[in-house]
């Protein structure tokens, strides 16, 4: 019998629940956090209030939708980290309750994991839908992280690079506000890129060895070169914002192609994947289909919905652990960063 699996994402500032009947996703409810536009980035206290205030409908929407009774499920998986600590109290304590009222397996999840295996996931429109063979490739990109991985099974991720500073998606939120953008930064550099100059203005490139990345040179480039420009001429970001936001995900996005090329090369791997909230990006899922036609590799790239956070991917997670039978323990605890 298909296990019914609720999962549950609060890692930052988005509440999202999600049921999965074997593979296939039944439902995937997300509740997003406006409060945080006006300060320019999250608030972790307004992000875990808005969480306690969102979690219960939330999850009540996600049973809805999948049209079943919450004495069906036969697990509950939840991010346990990394992410807000806060935000992450909310859903790991949620989780834990429902869990024990419902005497039914807990399932703690990375969220890390979790953006690689959401792969995986298949819906009654498309069951037919062409998932990762291991091992392959995966590039996870997103604010706080910047790393390719050799999958070799679903929690078997050997990281090969990463970054030794910021990470891609934070480079963007950065050149966004030094050009004077609301946030979310990253989404609107891509849209205002469109239509811009890729190679108007060059920035400084990293040059670090291996695969690992850097971004904290490229991103003081940016403001260095702005600042200079705008002593020359105050209006200058405004005269050239689509050249600029297209020079700056030109940059990014060739940065993070370079070294996947490298490690795919090296490794021999066909099978190239990327995820994380950064995936979601235009010119990277561009360039990655470009370069997948180039080399010959097997491209993954995961629907918009499956890029940012979501409860989905930690519901597919979760059927991964299940059918291991890896399940928590009440007296677990989130952490805020990556487990060694």
């Amino acid at each position: 019998m298909k296990p019914y699996i609720l999962g549950i994402e609060s890692s930052c500032d988005d509440t999202s629940a999600a049921v999965l009947h074997g593979e296939f996703l039944l439902s995937n409810v997300i509740a997003g956090q406006e409060v945080h536009q006006a300060y320019g980035g999250v608030v972790p206290e307004f992000a875990s209030r808005a969480h306690q205030q969102n979690i219960v409908p939330v999850v009540d929407q996600a049973l809805q939708q999948a049209k079943i009774h919450k004495k069906q499920l036969s697990a509950i998986a939840c991010t346990q980290g990394p992410g807000l600590l806060g935000s992450l109290l909310v859903g790991t304590s949620f989780a834990k309750a429902l869990s024990l009222s419902l005497g039914i397996p807990l399932i703690n999840v990375d969220h890390m994991d979790a953006h690689i295996l959401a792969h995986f996931i298949r819906t009654e429109s498309n069951p037919e839908k062409k998932v990762p063979e291991f091992p392959f490739l995966c590039l996870t990109v997103s604010g706080g992280h910047t790393q390719i991985a050799v999958v070799n099974g679903p929690f078997q991720a050997d990281v090969i690079g990463r970054t030794i500073d910021d990470a891609a998606g934070e480079t963007f939120d950065k050149a966004a506000k030094i050009l004077g953008l609301p946030y979310p930064g990253g989404v609107m550099i891509d849209k205002l890129a469109v239509g811009g100059n890729p190679r108007a203005f060059a920035f400084s490139e990293p040059r670090i060895a291996g695969f690992d990345y850097s971004f904290s040179g490229l991103k003081t480039s940016i403001l260095y070169f702005v600042r200079d420009r705008i002593k020359e001429d105050p209006d200058f970001i405004q005269k050239h914002l689509s050249d600029l936001c297209a020079s700056v995900q030109h940059a990014i996005v060739a940065a993070l192609m370079k070294k996947l090329r490298a490690a795919a090369k090296h490794t021999g791997i066909k099978g190239v994947a990327i995820a994380g909230g950064v995936s979601a990006n235009t010119a990277l899922r561009a360039a990655l289909t470009a370069a997948g036609q180039e080399q010959g590799w097997t491209v993954f790239i995961p629907e918009l919905i499956y890029s940012t956070d979501n409860a989905a991917m930690i519901a597919m997670a979760g059927l991964f652990s299940y059918r291991e039978g890896h399940f928590a323990n009440q007296g677990d605890t989130a952490y805020a960063r990556k487990m060694k």
